[in-house]
């Protein structure tokens, strides 16, 4: 398998951000780890194993960057919540306006010069809640998700504080505004959005907020695939080493 790996300085973050690619042609996709995670943990958690066949086949080639997430969602018991979600709204900035724009060109080169029209987001947990997320603000950017077991209300990291910017990073509120003729609706119609969630230990509250969002793409007339598996299923690394591969054959 080729493997690239990138370390590059953030004009949004003020810091080096690191990312590492698997593959060597295929659909771009987006790999957000977990809560305060590392563009290594994918790899090491076996996940880009079990996505071998796909890789291999030049149907896919995954990127794998690292989090903010200990500037911001973690910072729970800091009250200057504005600076909380600001430092993830400059992560959003650095993902759309830095990181894309090289995942585009890497691709390029990989494609023979191709231009993907769109990257694939995936992640479980709080990356997971970044896959959705960040398809719904930037469906320009982004084709399609494999959401797993995310957590879609800003709520719960932000109980007590709401202003604009929590707002647009919590996918229940701002999908819930959305008038029915809003032209991203239109684009998330035409977008390939999966949500997986298990009913098992430690999937409250992803299992709601899935629902919630399943409830909301249902007004809206968008075609999104929410799927929820066993009470035995559980918010944890061997479900999603399961659900991965399975997605895959949807998107690639």
């Amino acid at each position: 398998m080729k493997t690239q790996y990138f370390r590059e300085y953030s004009m949004n973050l003020g810091r080096d951000m690191e990312f590492k690619v698997y593959g060597h042609a295929g659909k771009p996709m987006l790999v957000f780890p977990c809560q305060d995670g590392r563009f290594f943990d994918f790899e090491d958690r076996g996940m880009v194993a079990a996505a071998q066949e796909f890789i291999d086949a030049g149907r896919l080639q995954l990127f794998c960057c690292d989090s903010n997430d200990q500037n911001s969602w973690s910072r729970v018991n800091d009250w200057d919540n504005r600076n909380r979600i600001e430092q993830q709204e400059a992560y959003f900035h650095y993902i759309c306006d830095e990181l894309c724009p090289r995942i585009f060109d890497i691709n390029a080169e990989s494609n023979g010069g191709y231009y993907a029209s769109g990257i694939l987001t995936t992640g479980c947990s709080m990356g997971g809640t970044h896959a959705l997320n960040f398809l719904l603000r930037r469906p320009d950017i982004f084709a399609g998700c494999i959401a797993m077991s995310g957590a879609y209300d800003a709520r719960l990291f932000f109980p007590d504080y709401s202003d604009d910017l929590v707002y647009a990073n919590s996918p229940v509120d701002y999908i819930n505004g959305m008038t029915y003729d809003h032209p991203y609706v239109e684009m998330y119609r035409n977008r390939d959005i999966i949500i997986v969630c298990g009913r098992g230990a430690w999937e409250h509250p992803m299992q709601e907020d899935a629902a919630r969002m399943k409830e909301l793409f249902a007004y809206k007339d968008i075609p999104a695939w929410v799927d929820f598996w066993g009470d035995d299923v559980a918010h944890d690394w061997p479900w999603w080493l399961k659900q991965f591969p399975y997605y895959l054959n949807y998107v690639c």
